[in-house]
């Protein structure tokens, strides 16, 4: 399928690998010029060469920049690489999985600033210019526990959840009649080094042994396997389609079916 979203370019965060690298994986493969953000130089700069032979268009560009967009530097370096974004993916590594007994004020705030703020400072800062081309298309990776909160993710549970709420309002106001969607795309049980760090952290708490846990999990989806971030991309890619122009304010899980509710 064109997704008609070739030459559009994209502000792709948390992108050097998981989830973030399969969303700027597909979108590379559809035409659409990637700005890729990570902490990470080292690995971030081997998703770009990796991305960069994957491109659909050789006139395409990748460029990468290392910061902590979670920051105002972090931010201030990426619209200083690039002003306008067709297209943004928010995606910050989620907060550590734990014991709320354990977890005070300043942890909070940083799960909030990451998980919360930040994507809402990137579409305060791009919204306004996709409404005034006429397109625009913001997906903000959040996670399944804002549908099922999983105990050990109580940080992310709050921080998603309260992203979740502003989307609501946000994505239904006057930028909606202007071509520009934002939705959230719900990742469930993937195969990524977040997946290992729950499962390590339960393991933790209940002294059960690693192995068991992830047999259980993959026992309560009924796909019956994790999920792969080259699929979770293709969701993403399709969200920022011109034929998803007609979904906005929308919740995606993406959980191999592991949601049990009708809603």
């Amino acid at each position: 399928m064109d997704l008609g979203i070739s030459g559009k370019t994209a502000l792709v965060g948390g992108a050097s690998k998981g989830l973030g690298y399969g969303c700027a994986l597909a979108l590379v493969r559809a035409g659409v010029n990637v700005v890729i953000v990570a902490r990470g130089a080292d690995a971030l700069n081997l998703a770009q060469q990796q991305l960069l032979q994957e491109r659909s268009n050789s006139e395409s560009f990748v460029k990468a920049v290392a910061v902590d967009i979670t920051t105002p530097q972090g931010r201030e370096a990426v619209f200083a690489e690039r002003g306008d974004y067709d297209i943004v993916v928010t995606n910050a590594g989620g907060p550590p999985p734990g014991d709320f007994r354990d977890w005070d004020r300043d942890q909070w705030i940083k799960a909030v600033d990451a998980n919360m703020l930040t994507p809402i400072e990137l579409i305060k800062a791009t919204v306004d210019g996709m409404a005034q081309r006429g397109f625009g298309r913001i997906v903000n990776i959040t996670s399944s526990s804002v549908k099922a909160p999983i105990d050990v993710l109580g940080l992310s549970n709050g921080a998603r959840s309260g992203l979740s709420g502003f989307v609501a309002g946000v994505a239904r106001s006057g930028i909606a009649a202007h071509g520009v969607t934002i939705n959230n795309l719900l990742p469930g049980a993937f195969e990524t080094d977040r997946l290992k760090s729950t499962m390590a952290a339960s393991a933790a708490k209940t002294g059960k042994d690693v192995d068991a846990l992830r047999a259980a999990r993959l026992a309560g989806i009924p796909a019956k396997r994790f999920g792969q971030a080259e699929e979770f991309g293709a969701i993403c890619a399709f969200l920022c389609s011109v034929q998803a122009g007609y979904m906005t304010g929308q919740n995606v899980l993406a959980d191999g079916g592991a949601y049990p509710g009708t809603f």
